[in-house]
Parts: structure tokens; C-alpha cells; sequence
């Protein structure tokens, strides 16, 4: 796991300073301190901080080919380079390391762009073909590792794993985009490709971009989607086994590592059925990290310790207070976005943890968006089937009454908690279900917003990130349209953004057996009420696993890896909450409507409405102002060290 930067020069072959590219790939630091590498010629710098994890004596980057004509700088794992070795060799071509990087560069000189399609991994690379004079960067199909670029006004082309890398550059002008903060306020991250900054992109998942001296910079390619044909004829009992079987393999390839190796375990569905595979294939015990907390409704470390008991681990835990909330300035830091999701806190926390033993762990993620987890994916079917039993020219105007007319009840139980709900029926399947997992909603941001941004906005509004990849999905099953819809948001833009910056953090690569592409092709052709049955979420993976874990781990509650936020904002967090929410970083921009902050602090501080989730990400928006500013944390923009 490493971190990669670039310069190129779209236009001609000047010469870019070695100072300059040593100062943009330092900030990143923290991603690769093991070892540094550079390398410029006429137009082109590349360069690369190493976390050594296989081929430690000569995995060295930027790695060249035989005759130094084409070099790369990469950042992941592929787990099939084993196999790519065996089949490149025999086209003749000969290696001189034994990493997965080196197989990047023969599968290029073999295979060209298609070379993506042969690789199996997480990754994010950077390839210069000079007898080409072509540069070609790609990101694995489900986005597990970052790419940021930017085009800059002399025409210099700049890449790296993180935004930081990019604001690095002295020429880089940090405008920020009014329709990424929109994004941000209902998403609660900046969905890709979008970035916070008008001049910065993230090339998306499953993408190629091609550049070429004197031609610009042209539109990323797309290589890979997945697809819900809902077909497979698979009986149940057939379905179980050969998940079970592909599960062992996803996770066999992900146990090749020079270094320490372990396993995150929650005391999860997810996390449990990775470590119980890893420890049926492998032949010493599993080395395993989980967190606790000493808040009791949050704390699933005895479920985790069941698992770890099971299966003889070597287990690691450590208590959180339900009062870490110090980590505000660090996450803007870390995560260069404003990214709002709250339980960066403890998977910073385990990351941290788990670094104190292995360089590598798998986790559980992605779990949920394949198997049908969340709780959401069960509501938003059943609301389909009322919205399908009334015509849309109905619902509209009926539910839409119901919903403006009914209260907002935050304290009642959930039965009682109506408002979501019919305002969720008189909207099309696509917007409903972007207003289920709005931090705040369509009202909700209009009420927030200032008469003079939302004129900015031009009526712009973050639906059309969910409108755009839905006509992509070719599928009107209910749960694979909302599965469909995580993959391409959700999960590249919450999940997989926050277990990177948090691991990167500490030095830590992740690896993810859940997520690969493989695994959620063949899921994808398998019908939805293998995934979710009844009330029953992951259903296939929960029945598969019951021989292997205990029954309460298997079908509890869902808990999730969550932060008392309301308990924080009105207790230890109040003063910080006031000042930022209502201080003069955030009216200073001009986005926001002073009356409805006010009215959000009062009611959440008395008691009277719970805005915990909002007020958070108003929290975190000021925090990543201020870095951007230059008034917060600034812990490795110049050095490169990692905030701690």
C-alpha cells in the first residue's frame, strides 16, 4: 500500500523541479514511509512513498521495464499477479522483481488499456509508455484505492492518491465547487468523480484516463460495470456452498504478504464470516483487532470476543471512551473534503490498533451493499410496493400532503415516525431512495440554504448524481436498483474513502475479500430473495456461515460502528458546536441561512428535535474549512507526517 503523485506536461516536455515533486509527494507520507522514490524526465515526474508489504527487497517504485521505456507508480494489491507472472512469462516477457507492481508493466506492454481487465485487486496506478509518449492511469472497478488529477492553467497535468497532493501544487487555486457542497449536505462526502475544488476530479471507479503530449485532456473511459440480471438458477442449498467456496478463494488471494497479517473483527455478520474463512485456510492462528467502547449501547466487543474465542485468535482489544470526540481536526486533515460521516472515529481508532501488530488486515466491507444489510434496503422495498399499487400522478399530490402536514417526530419510536415515509411515497424509486440516506433531505437543504447560494446552485441538486448512474443500472428489481446505486455512491464515497484515509493514516493496508469483483459479479446474477428474505437481511451469507459462528452473531440486531453525536453536541462538543455552527467561518461563506442554523442549535441543544446528524456536518464542513484556510491542524502538509 503506497501513495502515488505525478506531474506531466500536456503540452510540450519542460522540465519539472525535483523540489517541487518531492514537496507534493511528502505530504503523503504517512500512505508509504518505509521508502521514497523519484523519477523525472522532460515532461513527466513521478513519484512514490512505499508501504513494503510484498517483495520487500525489490519492490522499489517507480519501477521500470527492461530498457527503462516504460515506468509505473502504483498503489494496491494485485492478487492474481501470481498467475499473470505464469502467463506473461510465457509471451516472453522477463522479470527481474517478484512484485505485483512489475506484472502492471508486462500486462501493459501485452495488453495495452485492456490491461485493466486482467487485473484482479485494488488499485490505482499511473503507467508511462515513452516510446508511446503516453500516459495511462487507472482505478480498481469498485474504487478501494484513490486517484485525484487536476489540469492546472500552464498546462500541467497533477496526480496523486490524495486531494492533498494536489493543493500541495503552488499553482493549484482552491475555488471551492457550490454543486460539490451540495453533494456534501445530502451524501454527507462528495460523490466522484466530483471534487470539493472546481479544478480537482477523482477519476471514478472502474475508469481509465489516457493522456498524450500536445492533446489535452480528454473524457476517462469506463471498463468495467456490474451487472443485475437476477438469472442464475442456482437452488439455495447449491447458492450456500459455492459462496462458500468463492469466499475462501477471495480470501486465500488476500493472504500473500511479506509482513504481519491480520484480520478487523467487529463482532459483526461481515467481519466474523472473514475471520472464521481465514481461519478454515490458514494454518496459524489469525492475529485479530476490534475496539470497544465503554458505553454499553455501543459496544459489540463480546460478540467479537466469541469469534475470537471460536477460532483460537490472537485477539487484541482495546476500550474507546464514549467521549473521543478529539478527533475533528485530525479526520479534516486526514479525509482534505469535508467528509461527514462520524464513524471515521472508530475505524481511525481500530486502524490505529490493528497497526500495533500487523501491516496488513482484512475487513468486512462491503458486505452490507452485497448481501443486502441494510436496514434501508428492506424499507425502500416494502415503500416500492406501496408506490407501485398507486399511480405517481396520485401519490404526488396525496402523499405529498401527508407529508408536509405530519409532524417531524425525532423522540417517538420509529412506528410513529411517519413524516419519511410519506414524503418518501410521493417520490419516484430514485429519489426515494436518495431521501432515505440523506443526511439532509431536499426540504431540509433548501431550508438551510441562503436565497443568494441557492441561486447559485442554478437549481442544481445532488439527485443527479443518483439520477445519472440509475439509468445505468438496466434493472427494475427493487433491491439491486438501491444495491446498484451504493456501489457507484455510497460505498466509493463513504465506506471506501473512510477505511483508506484512516488506515493510510497509520500505515496499514486493508484489504477487502467482500469486495471483489468476481464475488459481486457472480452475486449480482443471483435473485434478490436470496439476498434479503422477509425481514431477514444477508440471508445467503447468514445461512452459509451457520455452521461456523454462533447464532447471536449471526442474528442479532445490526448495531453498527457508530458515536453517541447527539450525547457529544449537547454535552462536551456544546461550545465547539456554537462556535463553529454559528461563528463567522461558516457565515462568512455565504451558503448558509443564519435563521435556520440558529433554529437547528436551539432545538438540538434544549432537547426538542434531534439534528445531531445535520449539526455534525456542519461541524465538519467548518473543520474542513479551516484547514483549507489554513487556521486548523496542519500536521504534514509540509513535512509529511501523519497527525496523531
Amino acid at each position: 500500500m503506497c501513495g502515488i503523485a505525478g506531474l506531466f506536461d500536456t503540452r510540450g516536455k519542460r522540465d519539472f523541479a525535483p523540489a517541487l515533486m518531492e514537496r507534493i509527494n511528502n505530504v503523503q507520507a504517512h500512505r508509504g514511509p518505509d521508502e521514497l522514490g523519484l523519477h523525472l524526465e522532460p515532461g513527466l515526474a513521478f513519484g512514490h512513498r512505499r508501504l513494503s508489504v510484498i517483495d520487500l527487497a525489490s519492490g522499489q517504485q517507480p519501477l521500470f521495464n527492461e530498457d527503462h521505456t516504460v515506468a509505473i507508480v502504483f498503489n494496491g494489491e494485485i492478487y492474481n499477479y501470481l498467475a499473470l507472472t505464469t502467463e506473461l512469462k510465457a509471451l516472453g516477457h522477463v522479470f527481474r522483481t517478484r512484485s505485483d507492481t512489475e506484472v502492471i508493466i508486462h500486462a501493459w506492454e501485452a495488453w495495452g488499456e485492456a490491461c485493466v481487465l486482467r487485473l484482479r485487486g485494488m488499485f490505482a496506478f499511473a503507467v508511462w509508455d515513452r516510446n508511446q509518449q503516453t500516459l495511462f492511469l487507472a482505478r480498481d472497478r469498485l474504487g478501494v484505492k484513490p486517484m485525484f488529477y487536476a489540469l492546472l492553467a500552464d498546462g500541467s497535468f497533477i496526480f496523486g492518491s490524495e486531494l492533498k497532493v494536489i493543493t500541495a501544487h503552488p499553482d493549484f487555486v482552491r475555488s471551492i465547487d457550490p454543486l460539490a457542497v451540495e453533494e456534501y449536505f445530502a451524501l454527507g462526502y462528495v460523490a466522484d468523480p466530483r471534487c470539493i475544488y472546481t479544478g480537482a476530479h477523482k477519476l471514478a471507479p472502474a475508469h481509465t484516463l489516457t493522456l498524450r503530449h500536445g492533446q489535452g485532456l480528454p473524457e476517462p473511459k469506463a471498463y468495467w460495470d456490474v451487472a443485475f440480471t437476477l438469472d442464475n438458477p442456482i437452488r439455495s442449498e447449491d447458492a450456500v456452498h459455492e459462496l462458500r467456496a468463492r469466499l475462501d478463494e477471495s480470501v486465500r488471494l488476500r493472504l500473500m504478504a511479506e509482513v504481519p497479517l491480520g484480520a478487523f473483527l467487529s463482532g459483526g455478520v461481515d467481519s466474523s464470516a472473514v475471520v472464521a474463512t481465514m481461519a478454515s485456510v490458514s494454518s496459524t492462528p489469525v492475529r485479530t483487532c476490534a475496539i470497544g467502547f465503554d458505553d454499553p449501547k455501543f459496544n459489540e466487543s463480546a460478540f467479537a470476543q466469541q469469534v475470537a474465542t471460536r477460532y483460537k485468535t490472537d485477539h487484541h482489544l482495546e476500550i474507546v471512551k464514549s467521549d473521543d470526540f478529539d478527533l475533528i481536526d485530525t479526520l479534516a486533515w486526514l479525509y482534505d473534503e469535508p467528509y461527514a460521516d462520524s464513524s471515521a472515529i472508530p475505524t481511525y481508532r481500530v486502524c490505529q490498533l490493528a497497526r500495533k501488530h500487523v501491516t496488513v488486515a482484512l475487513s468486512g466491507d462491503g458486505g452490507d451493499e452485497s448481501f443486502g444489510g441494510y436496514r434501508r434496503y428492506r424499507l425502500h422495498a416494502a415503500e416500492e410496493r406501496a408506490r407501485n399499487a398507486v399511480p405517481l400522478g396520485l401519490r404526488q399530490p396525496l402523499f405529498g400532503m401527508l407529508g408536509g402536514l405530519y409532524p417531524k417526530l425525532d423522540w417517538a419510536p420509529r412506528m410513529f415516525r411517519a413524516k419519511t415515509t410519506f414524503q418518501a411515497l410521493a417520490l419516484d424509486s430514485t429519489q426515494a431512495y436518495l431521501h432515505s440516506v440523506s443526511v439532509l433531505r431536499s426540504d431540509e437543504r433548501e431550508a438551510l440554504y441562503s436565497p443568494g447560494f441557492k441561486r447559485t446552485l442554478a437549481g442544481y441538486r445532488a439527485q443527479e448524481v443518483f439520477k445519472h448512474h440509475a439509468a445505468k443500472a438496466n434493472t427494475t428489481d427493487p433491491l439491486a436498483l438501491v444495491q446498484y446505486l451504493d456501489y457507484k455512491t455510497w460505498l466509493v464515497g463513504d465506506i471506501n474513502t473512510k477505511v483508506d484515509r484512516a488506515a493510510m493514516a497509520h500505515s496499514l493496508e486493508v484489504r477487502e475479500p467482500l469486495m471483489d469483483h468476481e464475488l459481486i459479479e457472480w452475486l449480482a446474477t443471483l435473485p434478490s430473495h436470496l439476498k434479503i428474505q422477509g425481514q431477514e437481511g444477508k440471508w445467503l451469507l447468514k445461512k452459509a456461515f451457520e455452521p461456523s459462528l454462533p447464532n447471536d452473531v449471526l442474528y442479532r440486531p445490526k448495531m453498527g460502528f457508530s458515536v453517541p453525536l447527539a450525547k457529544w453536541l449537547r454535552g462536551p462538543l456544546r461550545e465547539r458546536l456554537q462556535q463553529a455552527v454559528l461563528g463567522p467561518q461558516l457565515a462568512a461563506t455565504g451558503y448558509f441561512n443564519t435563521d435556520t442554523l440558529h433554529t437547528m442549535v436551539r432545538q438540538h441543544l434544549s432537547g426538542q428535535r434531534d439534528h445531531s446528524a445535520p449539526l455534525w456536518t456542519l461541524l465538519m464542513f467548518d473543520a474542513f474549512l479551516k484547514q483549507a484556510n489554513g487556521t486548523g491542524r496542519t500536521e504534514g502538509m509540509d513535512g509529511g507526517s501523519s497527525p496523531q
